[in-house]
């Protein structure tokens, strides 16, 4: 069986949009293909049991037949780490993510083994990246994102990690490239690597259905009450603005399609905010949706023309600061429901990575099963 683990330089890079595009590549290719994720750090209980939330992605969006504590052996919840390093978590974790590899060799032609965040996350448990693709004896593929100098750098401190555990670095990803501003940027970046002996897999330019959910994403992940659903749940926000200053200030700042998280006792700034909307102001952008928070219901009067001018909006309970997190974490993260952005992933990253190059490293590592 050959397999090729999916790393990234840290948080928020693109990784699980490049694993959903090479899945993609993989199945286009004709390949029987499996996904694991061997540690995972976002845990979601679906079919009764926990699993990682990537884990569940890959098996909604590709139909596979794997069950989820194959696809997700280990995944830290909670208050885990403390347990461990505390000596009252007995179970045997590398024995875990063996055994579910293990069944992988025999069913599959090709697996894709997503990591977690930079080489050296999950040392604290004793399973970096670094050690569980050594483990596994696969070769690593790390993702990082947009700009020259950082990525490189990022890269090649990340294959230092790898490589002291014995792994082989294979490739690179560049993921979120302006190469619309900078379309030679591709070709220096190779040329950077390549001093690093680290060859260029693909670059993916940046879009903004990439990084921005929908409303309805926003809905689900806020947990507020409906005020009004606007005309589309399925529009994707351009951006996100925090109302916290005076009417006139909170216009200048409003981009195109923000979504606006606005205290909800602040009448004022929603007020002005809905009739901007309502009147499609070019000097106020145009927001696409409110989320009110502090659990503070505006005016009756304000709901109304909320209503009235058809815009998004909804309640919750949390403060300003707390749903911005929440948000921003909805900004990076795709979803089952995604459905437009699923697709838009997948014919970006096969016109974009060099899929036939990937599919090489992974043959040049091949392992019998």
């Amino acid at each position: 069986m050959r397999h090729i683990y999916l790393a990234a330089t840290g948080q928020n890079r693109g990784k699980t949009t490049v694993s959903l595009g090479v899945m993609d590549g993989f199945q286009r290719r004709g390949l029987s293909t499996g996904f694991i994720k061997p540690v995972g750090q976002r845990t979601v209980i679906e079919e009764g049991v926990p699993a990682d939330e990537d884990a569940v992605l890959m098996k909604t969006v590709f139909k596979l037949e794997e069950p989820l504590g194959q696809m997700s052996p280990v995944h830290i919840p909670r208050g885990f780490t403390q347990a461990y390093i505390e000596g009252t978590v007995l179970e045997d974790l590398p024995a875990k993510i063996r055994s579910a590899h293990a069944q992988f060799a025999r069913e599959r032609e090709i697996l894709l083994i997503e990591g977690t965040g930079h080489a050296g996350v999950g040392a604290v448990i004793g399973l970096s990246n670094a050690v569980v693709a050594a483990m596994l004896g696969s070769p690593a593929v790390i993702v990082s994102e947009g700009g020259v100098g950082r990525p490189i750098d990022e890269i090649v401190l990340n294959k230092a990690l790898f490589e002291r555990s014995g792994v082989r670095v294979a490739g690179a990803i560049v993921n979120k490239v302006d190469l619309a501003a900078k379309p030679d940027l591709a070709r220096t970046l190779e040329r950077g690597l390549a001093r690093h002996d680290i060859p260029l897999l693909g670059v993916l330019p940046y879009r903004p259905i990439l990084s921005n959910p929908t409303l309805a994403m926003v809905l689900e992940g806020v947990h507020g009450e409906t005020i009004h659903p606007g005309p589309d749940l399925d529009q994707v926000i351009g951006g996100v603005a925090i109302g916290a200053m005076e009417p006139e200030h909170m216009l200048q700042r409003i981009g195109e399609r923000s979504l606006v998280i606005v205290p909800g006792d602040r009448d004022d700034v929603i007020a002005a905010i809905v009739h901007a909307h309502r009147i499609k102001s070019p000097a106020a952008g145009d927001a696409l949706g409110l989320v009110l928070t502090g659990g503070y219901r505006p005016r009756q009067a304000v709901i109304d023309a909320i209503r009235h001018a058809d815009l998004f909006a909804t309640i919750v309970p949390e403060d300003t600061y707390a749903v911005a997190s929440e948000i921003h974490d909805l900004l990076v993260k795709t979803h089952v429901a995604d459905r437009e952005k699923i697709e838009e992933i997948k014919g970006l990253v096969w016109e974009h990575l060099f899929i036939d190059r990937v599919l090489e490293v992974a043959t040049e590592f091949e392992v019998a099963a």
